[in-house]
């Protein structure tokens, strides 16, 4: 007979965690103030950046176009696309963090099977030339909400073409 033993949950603290506590820390508003300050140290070199990510982009789509075929070619326009995303976060420029986002999503229908539109992706890269320029770098999706919109209903448009493409695939497979 074996005796029934109860079942003991403990929680054990992540690396992080137990760095995070050791002695010598700072205080957690520290952590945002100094975090902070050094993202308004590297601000004036954003714009400097932009100059050089928004071509490499650019660059990374035509070479996608040149080679359909390469899902690797989709993943080089989705990286340079999610830095332009998330750095723009980073940076406050939500703008710019909106029409990248975008893109991003697009990528990532084209990489789930959705058809690889050129007049969607152009225009995502059009919408970002113009939104990295000093009249509009700081402004929110919302102060241009006819650009917003229209990126909007242009995403819903692939998403429902990524949609389809499963659901058709799903039924060849079926059969």
């Amino acid at each position: 007979m074996s005796k029934k033993r109860e079942a003991r949950i403990f929680d054990v603290d992540t690396n992080f965690q137990k760095k995070a506590r050791r002695p010598g820390g700072i205080s957690k508003q520290k952590a945002i103030e100094r975090a902070q300050a050094e993202i308004e140290r590297c601000r004036p070199e954003f714009v400097d950046w932009l100059g050089r990510e928004l071509p490499a982009l650019k660059v990374a789509v035509q070479r996608a176009e040149e080679n359909p075929g390469a899902p690797s070619m989709i993943e080089q326009a989705s990286y340079h696309a999610r830095q332009l995303r998330d750095v723009g976060s980073t940076m406050g420029y939500d703008l710019i963090t909106f029409v990248a986002d975008n893109l991003c999503d697009i990528l990532e229908a084209v990489r789930a099977g959705a058809k690889y539109d050129k007049d969607i992706v152009h225009c995502h890269l059009d919408a970002l030339s113009l939104v990295t320029q000093k009249p509009y770098r700081n402004l929110s999706p919302d102060q241009l909400p006819e650009l917003s919109r229209g990126l909007r209903r242009v995403f819903e448009q692939v998403k429902g073409s990524a949609s389809a493409s499963r659901s058709r695939r799903s039924l060849e497979n079926a059969d």
